[in-house]
């Protein structure tokens, strides 16, 4: 089994725009990250499917919504009742809230005990199937930080966003040994091998 983490990045290495909101969900200007899945779905076709493949997703709060604080309980994701996840999501969080069971086979749990605590109920969840850190970035940078992931994979779009959540910031000693890149015209999809 094999701990992946997909992330679109800019090419100054932002996962996000700033001032990240309900109506700018990757900040202002953040969109332009996406521009490949929706306007070039076809030839990037390999890489969206690759994204949907794990058996059990982790992602932070954030990633599942703007609020912070004690949870609004009507809210549900920002992917309405199908969810593209159709698997166990894990959801990093410091609020307890039930379990939420969405349409397509996505349930989301949330989970109060950490980063290892997570893997660890991912991995059993998932079986033999990859689990995927889903982001945001600075779920990402715990997993990396902490050695858990085995596989980066960034989605590097064509876009400078200037500032906002940076994706490597303070990962200094990170060591990625590049397996591949496949260049598009809206993007370049770099996969690497996290060298412990």
């Amino acid at each position: 089994m094999t701990v992946t983490c997909d992330m679109m990045v800019s090419e100054d290495g932002y996962a996000a725009g700033v001032n990240q909101s309900l109506e700018h969900p990757l900040g202002e200007g953040g969109e332009r990250l996406a521009r490949w899945r929706f306007e070039r779905p076809d030839e990037n076709a390999a890489e969206i499917a690759a994204i949907a493949t794990a058996g059990a997703y982790i992602m932070g709060r954030n990633m599942f919504g703007p609020g912070r604080g004690e949870w609004d309980d009507e809210w549900t994701g920002w992917w309405g009742n199908d969810p593209p996840y159709h698997a166990p999501v894990f959801v990093l969080t410091h609020y307890p809230r039930a379990p939420l069971i969405m349409e397509g086979g996505t349930t989301f749990t949330f989970l109060t005990g950490g980063i290892e605590s997570a893997l660890e109920q991912a991995r059993a969840a998932a079986g033999e199937r990859d689990v995927a850190i889903a982001g945001g970035a600075a779920t990402a940078r715990q997993f990396l930080s902490a050695g858990l992931i085995d596989e980066l994979r960034l989605h590097i779009a064509t876009a400078v966003l200037g500032a906002g959540e940076p994706m490597l910031e303070g990962l200094d000693d990170l060591n990625l040994e590049q397996i591949s890149a496949v260049q598009r015209e809206l993007v370049t999809h770099v996969t690497y091998r996290v060298v412990r």
